[in-house]
């Protein structure tokens, strides 16, 4: 039952993401606005584990399992994400790229988890990757592509591989572990990996607006601390075949969101894509 809860609660904030994309992204280069989202967030969960006296790890094994982690889902997959739309791939082929998640999950889950993928479990995959297909291309006015490199292509990979491997990762080295210590970790170790290549790579300085102090506050607030931490109790307590499933369904969130925000374009084939993901995530969710 709290599984069920926590559920649509964590598609509907990870899926306004992009509120703070649309809106950080101008401001800031990719890597300088994630490096001060990470500083944001180790400040506020470090003051919130020492005011509760929250614990921690008991060895560097541990630590640095939960670190792996970490990098892996917020250095690896947020800083693939960012890149990618800031380098001029469509908003719409990245979502595609990365919405193959689910099914690299199940195809690694057996060898690395020992956990079996049901034949209904992969029609619902299946019937789930057909509906975001539909809702990224159908949601999105025609004549909007931008030019775009290699290096966007490669940097949505790299976004589709952290996810997944460190979804896996977690799932099998570190799913229990204190949330607001083991977000200080796995930011701090983010931060450690994402920070010089920004000081390197990005000469642009961030712009302190209005619009950007919104995004940062909304991704730290919605997205680091919220989504994170529904993420990490939702692979604590359920398959990861169950959880990277609900990744499905943020294409259509946003999409909605779009629509009602900013008024952007939805087809009837978007529409039917939305129902066909939610159908695929509920046969891949089922008992």
């Amino acid at each position: 039952m709290l599984e069920r809860l926590l559920a649509p609660v964590f598609v509907l904030l990870w899926s306004t993401g992009f509120i703070g994309a649309k809106y950080g992204l101008p401001y800031a280069d990719a890597l300088h606005f994630l490096s001060a989202r990470y500083v944001l967030v180790i400040a506020l969960m470090g003051l919130a584990a020492l005011i509760f006296r929250a614990p921690w790890p008991k060895d560097t094994r541990s630590v640095a399992h939960i670190a792996v982690a970490g990098v892996l889902i917020q250095a690896s997959y947020l800083g693939g994400v960012f890149l990618a739309i800031q380098l001029g791939l469509p908003a719409a082929l990245t979502a595609l790229i990365v919405g193959l998640q689910p099914i690299l999950t199940a195809l690694a889950a057996g060898g690395l988890l020992g956990e079996r993928v049901t034949p209904r479990q992969w029609q619902g995959l299946a019937l789930g990757f057909v509906g975001v297909t539909l809702v990224v291309t159908h949601s999105r006015a025609p004549g909007l592509a931008s030019q775009w490199s290699a290096v966007a292509m490669v940097s949505a990979v790299v976004a589709l591989l952290g996810i997944t491997l460190g979804t896996l990762y977690q799932k099998r080295f570190c799913p229990r572990f204190d949330l607001r210590t083991g977000a200080v970790i796995q930011f701090s170790a983010s931060l450690l990996v994402t920070l010089p290549l920004a000081l390197h790579f990005e000469p642009r300085a961030i712009v302190w607006s209005g619009s950007f102090v919104f995004a940062l506050l909304w991704l730290v607030l919605m997205l680091s601390l919220g989504a994170i931490s529904l993420l990490n109790i939702l692979i604590r307590r359920g398959s990861a075949v169950k959880v990277t499933s609900l990744f499905y369904l943020t294409p259509s969130v946003t999409a909605v969101c779009a629509w009602a925000l900013f008024d952007e374009y939805m087809s009837l084939l978007a529409v039917l894509g939305m129902a066909l993901g939610a159908f695929g995530v509920w046969l891949a969710r089922a008992r």
